[in-house]
């Protein structure tokens, strides 16, 4: 059986009492499914890698913990254990919403399961989906600023050869004001900062 990653074990008994059993519960089932598992720690909390690729990983916060599945899109799951993560719309970052207690967690034959799903998976060499890139809103130049720009050589041409998302933070700068007074007064700085190949967040970069 492979070595236990002794930073997952500092990382456990740094974590809030309620969590700490919850976690060493969850590391159990993962070795017990997976006896090749690689432990590691990314993203500053642990993981569980098989065949090269990560398959799951946990973590614990303040009042929760949380176990994700890297490839949960792909995993059967008739019943409905796994939730929406938290990007997806859900209450939290893993896949069986907010732990809090052992009480929380699916039955250990549906975790164990989950996890064979997950190394059956990475032993196919089944990758998830990419996601389909999403096409770019064609950008609306406001008349009156069009009109300034035209005025200005220099400015007009850094704004045609700046890329969508520079363009995109003047305008949006620009239509955002509030008032026509302000809306003057970035105009105005926009021409100089563009006069001088500057983006809108040039200050900052």
């Amino acid at each position: 059986m492979p070595a236990k990653d002794k930073r997952i074990d500092v990382y456990i008994a740094k974590a809030q009492p309620f969590a700490q059993p919850i976690l060493k519960h969850l590391r159990k089932l993962v070795h017990e499914a997976c006896p090749e598992v690689k432990e590691t720690m990314k993203w500053s909390f642990p993981h569980f890698d098989y065949k090269g690729e990560m398959m799951c990983s946990m973590a614990a916060f303040k009042q929760h913990a949380v176990f994700d599945f890297w490839k949960a899109k792909l995993l059967n799951d008739p019943i409905g254990y796994l939730q929406k993560r938290s990007s997806e719309g859900g209450s939290a970052m893993g896949h069986f919403g907010r732990i809090t207690s052992l009480n929380d967690l699916p039955p250990d034959k549906v975790i164990v399961d989950f996890i064979k799903q997950a190394m059956q998976l990475n032993d196919k060499g089944i990758k998830l989906p990419s996601k389909p890139k999403e096409k770019k809103k064609e950008l609306i130049i406001p008349e009156y600023f069009l009109k300034v720009l035209k005025k200005n050589k220099k400015a007009l041409a850094t704004f045609e050869a700046f890329s969508y998302s520079h363009k995109k933070e003047y305008i949006e700068w620009i239509t955002e004001a509030k008032t026509e007074e302000t809306r003057n007064k970035r105009m105005n700085s926009a021409l100089e900062w563009l006069s001088e190949g500057k983006p809108r967040n040039w200050k900052y970069m």
